[in-house]
């Protein structure tokens, strides 16, 4: 069996290709049995996020699997495969191994290393397998593919380094004050910006957050997605005497706190130390103020150094995840190339010992009033002859099997000698167990 991957992303499709092509979770179960189904296929997983639509599947035949896939794309869809085929991306055998690799990762994201993707992978897997619809290739496929985002985040720390400007916000503001939970937060302003920003706020711990804005009706929708109170703008003075922390991302075109209103609030505050993140465009916040005892100022060119830091370190750790990928690609292409190679070995043994029992038997016709010995010699000169004969083939497959070309070469083999190999048999799972004592599975199919 082989796995495949079809799909497209935000590289290959715009916005309105990839709207039309997800899939939404009520049609997940139905999808999957329809695509299980299908010609070729014997194992599949839907991955549908807001990024990406992929298919991945295991199958016999690379090429009916294919246009199966692209067949179900495009009839569940209701899009012209033709269409279809400007966005599409096709990979298989290890080149599909390697992308699922890279995709959990957070290497294929838009933005590199996130984490989001690695939860979306194993809901997709999760869905997969309560639909019945994986096999043994795809469960080792993605139990180890999950196994290895985890490990590259855990060993590269790629997903340490905070690459947008909200949530590098939210972050200082953690190195400024440790935990969150208790401190008194206030956004101004309920644009994009406050919205991300109040969402990374939240899922930081924290549990007071007050929003101001010009209008107070737009302040109150999004103190209740946060879980915080709105503020009227004319009395944010009384509050900023009381947070601690202050995130500013309004729309206004002059500066909104100015060095000498400042001074009043923190004479008011008995200079009880004070945070301030500036994230508008203009600024919000007269630069002076970040002169002010106990105040620490940060704007926009702040974050943006920041961001950019963080950006290269994410580069380094790709470089690190890349290797660790490599490492983990070399264990799946042997346990993989095991599946075909241990039935073919067992095909050819079973095979030479046929041909060697009926010859023996029509040789043994042939010759009368033979002692024991002399039928013992000439059973034994057959076991050596084929013994001989199979000994290369066997050690050079053996060989191969640690090679990306083991399967070719075992196909070609099965073909030169017309082995009937029966792929589920018993002894492949003795493969699958031992690989699974060495570590391989991170967790029992």
């Amino acid at each position: 069996m082989f796995p495949v991957a079809i799909g497209l992303n935000h590289r290959s499709a715009p916005v309105e290709i990839r709207e039309k092509m997800s899939f939404h979770p009520s049609q997940m179960q139905k999808a999957l049995k329809e695509l299980r189904d299908c010609p070729g296929i014997l194992g599949a997983v839907i991955l549908s996020t807001c990024n990406r639509t992929e298919i991945y599947a295991a199958t016999t035949d690379v090429e009916t699997g294919i246009r199966s896939i692209k067949g179900f794309f495009a009839s569940h869809h209701g899009l012209e495969e033709t269409i279809l085929e400007n966005y599409l991306y096709a990979h298989t055998l290890y080149d599909a191994v390697r992308h699922l690799y890279r995709v959990v990762s957070g290497l294929d994201s838009m933005v590199r290393g996130e984490t989001q993707i690695l939860g979306q992978v194993s809901t997709a897997y999760q869905q997969a397998n309560d639909a019945g619809v994986t096999n043994k290739v795809i469960n080792v496929l993605f139990q180890n593919a999950l196994a290895v985002g985890k490990r590259v985040r855990t060993q590269t720390l790629i997903d340490q380094h905070p690459v947008s400007i909200s949530y590098t916000a939210v972050e200082l503001a953690k190195q400024q004050f440790g935990e969150l939970q208790g401190k008194g937060i206030l956004i101004m302003g309920a644009g994009e910006m406050s919205t991300l920003t109040a969402k990374y706020l939240v899922s930081a711990g924290a549990t007071t957050v007050l929003v101001s804005n010009r209008s107070y009706e737009k302040a109150v929708l999004l103190a209740q997605e946060c879980c915080g109170r709105a503020v009227r703008l004319d009395d944010v003075d009384q509050y900023l005497e009381e947070v601690d922390i202050v995130i500013s991302a309004t729309a206004a075109k002059r500066f909104v706190l100015m060095p000498e209103r400042m001074q009043r609030i923190m004479e008011k505050r008995k200079n009880r130390p004070m945070l301030l993140i500036d994230i508008a465009v203009p600024r919000d916040i007269h630069p002076d103020v970040g002169r002010i005892p106990q105040i620490t100022l940060f704007d926009i060119d702040d974050l943006r150094g920041v961001v950019d830091r963080h950006h290269q370190e994410r580069e380094l750790a790709a470089v690190q995840a890349e290797k660790i990928i490599d490492e983990e690609m070399d264990l799946f292409l042997k346990w993989h190339n095991s599946l075909f190679v241990i039935p073919t070995i067992l095909a050819l043994q079973e095979k030479g010992e046929q041909i060697r029992d009926l010859q023996v038997k029509r040789a043994l016709e042939h010759l009368s009033g033979l002692t024991p010995k002399q039928e013992k010699a000439i059973r034994s000169m057959a076991n050596s002859i084929v013994n001989h004969l199979l000994h290369l083939p066997i050690v050079n497959l053996k060989e191969y099997a640690n090679t990306s070309q083991g399967h070719l070469y075992t196909e070609i083999l099965q073909n030169l000698f017309d082995l009937d190999v029966n792929e589920a048999g018993t002894r492949p799972s003795l493969i699958v167990k031992k690989s699974q004592e060495q570590g391989f599975h991170r967790r029992a199919e």
